[in-house]
């Protein structure tokens, strides 16, 4: 059984304003060490994924990051582990032991419901990828 403490994990989509950060917030919640990132620099987090995450009772980052800034401030250490979280040939490549794509659709100008679906739905593949490598 692998101890997934200290397991660095990056997820990575286009923006890093709802999907990877939701992912990042439940990675550190079911115990990796976890960041985001995007691809192309935005301002803001999208408010929704505020909203979808504190009814999880999850704090998440309050401003996006591009892969650059994660690699600065994780000073260029390599990952374990990077998910892509559905920008499939936008990505770049990211040093890393193993490289998953998770192919989720992008919750933007959709209902709260539907960020509610997703967010459920990264919740159970982080769940799913924790009990893949404990077991």
């Amino acid at each position: 059984m692998k101890n997934i403490k200290n397991m660095k994990i990056l997820f990575v989509c286009i923006h890093n304003k709802r999907r990877s950060v939701m992912a990042e917030a439940f990675g550190r919640k079911y115990g990796f060490s976890a960041y985001s990132a995007g691809v192309e620099k935005t301002d803001n987090i999208d408010e929704m994924v505020f909203k979808v995450m504190s009814e999880k009772n999850l704090k998440i980052k309050e401003k996006p990051q591009t892969i650059d800034e994660v690699i600065k401030e994780t000073e260029n250490r390599n990952f374990d582990i990077v998910i892509t979280m559905g920008c499939i040939g936008a990505c770049p490549f990211v040093p890393a032991k193993k490289h998953i794509s998770w192919n989720i659709e992008d919750p933007a100008d959709k209902d709260i419901e539907y960020y509610k679906k997703i967010r459920d739905e990264i919740e159970n593949k982080v769940k799913n990828l924790v009990d893949e490598i404990t077991l």
